[in-house]
């Protein structure tokens, strides 16, 4: 049905995508008041513009395309996102340290390692307000955030299907669950390169605080210690490291848990609103919906307003991501048409390793990136195994052309730092850091950021790994 659809959709019909695009990017900085109080509505406006006419052209298959997506798609995307925001927002993890350079980029490396085994968006709503709280004396923070979207929220998800959701759908087709672990020399090569990146950024900007003024704080933290403040009452002054919420641990391998059982079990199907749902993906949807609740039960009420958690990050990504799902809809139904479709140029081109690498990663960035990964996954196996049935098609495709799944792989997981849509967890800590004060780039400053940092990386990546 969606290839059937794919092959019917002209081109224009991405026009509002682009828009729900350009939204986001200008609605900021040109009317800022307008889109604080209506971003949601202008993301209903362009999903509107997107369904009314995709049903009266389409009829049914227009109907039927939107229900899968929303249903099979948004909504366990929301439902996941939401339980990783709720988990992670009620850990609060004090500290006496402050925002030197080695401390700064000691938890960049740590959000990077864990976010491989927590999910991207579990490692970054685990560590964005501590992140934030040991730089609270810093002047200079927003390239911070940038690094922190970069490596805990996006690369340092390569290595396991638990990391991103590009890899899940993998593992959900076939793909060995430590497989992924192959990507660990590429994502060690773009991760090093970051880390020493944002040691020289650091550095710049705590020389240029001092020279502005702030010189008590640059000095202790160039010479990497704390400065002591008796008068300030802070009951962890003396502590280095002190953990509240901690039931939230248990309440986070819950989720890991649930995961890995929507992956391994397999059960009947059940059709909502026409749409096919295994019993374990249902199942998982409702333990992360109990996990929320449960969640926001057992976690006190003064450890969540300390670590400033509040309803608004997440609000923003079901809104503008509604907006996103729709009207990216006809995008990647012509994208899964393949040759057949009005973007044939596109799936035609891409024959070799370094093709799929850029390609996948390219669309990565601005579409979701899970089936941005599928499709790309699926054009691979016809290029090399064309008719043959998925499941073994998949297994000779590990052995015989490993390095085109590589390729795939890495794209979609380092290119979705390359925008703030390109993966869930960049908007939300964006969010956060707005909400502490942080005036974070705009959606074109932050493509600058990405631009000039991250494309060299894939660059080298390229050349050692892909040609």
């Amino acid at each position: 049905m969606e290839h059937s659809l794919g092959t019917l959709l002209p081109l224009y019909s991405v026009i509002p995508f682009v828009g729900m695009l350009l939204s986001i990017a200008l609605g900021p900085v040109l009317f800022p008041k307008f889109w604080h109080h209506h971003f949601g509505k202008v993301s209903a406006a362009w999903a509107a513009l997107l369904a009314v006419p995709l049903i009266v052209a389409y009829g049914k298959q227009g109907v039927d395309e939107l229900l899968h997506l929303l249903i099979a798609d948004y909504i366990p995307f929301i439902v996941l996102i939401g339980s990783l925001f709720t988990v992670g927002g009620g850990i609060l993890v004090r500290t006496s340290l402050r925002g030197t350079t080695w401390v700064n980029a000691g938890f960049l490396t740590i959000g990077a390692i864990i976010a491989s085994w927590m999910g991207t968006t579990g490692a970054a709503m685990l560590l964005i307000r501590p992140f934030l709280r040991v730089n609270k004396d810093r002047k200079y923070k927003a390239f911070m955030v940038v690094f922190f979207i970069f490596m805990v929220a996006n690369v340092g998800g390569a290595l396991t299907p638990l990391g991103d959701p590009p890899l899940f759908l993998g593992f959900l087709h076939g793909v060995p669950f430590f497989w992924t672990l192959r990507l660990i020399t590429p994502m060690a090569v773009v991760l090093a390169g970051l880390l020493l990146i944002y040691i020289v950024f650091d550095k710049y900007f705590l020389a240029k605080e001092q020279k502005e003024g702030n010189l008590a704080f640059a000095s202790s933290s160039c010479n990497g210690v704390a400065a002591k403040d008796n008068s300030s009452g802070d009951s962890t002054l003396g502590k280095r490291l002190e953990v509240l919420g901690v039931q939230n641990f248990i309440l986070l391998a819950a989720i890991i848990g649930v995961i890995l059982f929507s992956g391994y079990v397999k059960m009947s199907e059940v059709s909502i609103l026409g749409v096919h749902l295994g019993w374990q993906d249902v199942i998982r949807n409702l333990v992360l919906v109990a996990i929320v609740v449960i969640s926001m039960k057992i976690t006190p009420k003064a450890v969540r307003e300390e670590n400033e958690y509040s309803w608004g990050p997440i609000l923003e990504i079901i809104y503008l991501f509604f907006g996103i799902f729709v009207t990216m809809a006809p995008a990647l139904a012509i994208l899964k048409a393949g040759e057949s479709g009005a973007l044939s140029f596109i799936t035609a081109a891409v024959k070799e390793p370094v093709q799929y690498f850029w390609i996948t990663g390219a669309l990565s960035s601005f579409l979701d990136n899970a089936p941005t990964y599928l499709t790309f996954f699926s054009t691979a196996l016809g290029q090399f195994y064309p008719g043959m049935a998925e499941a073994p098609a998949v297994a000779q495709f590990l052995v015989d052309q490993p390095l085109y799944l590589l390729a795939i792989s890495a794209g979609s997981v380092f290119f979705g730092a390359v925008t703030y849509i390109g993966n869930a967890p960049n908007f939300m800590v964006r969010s956060i850091a707005e909400e502490s004060g942080v005036k974070m780039p705009s959606f074109f400053g932050y493509m600058a950021y990405s631009f000039c940092i991250l494309l060299p990386l894939f660059g080298i990546v390229t050349w050692l790994f892909f040609l």
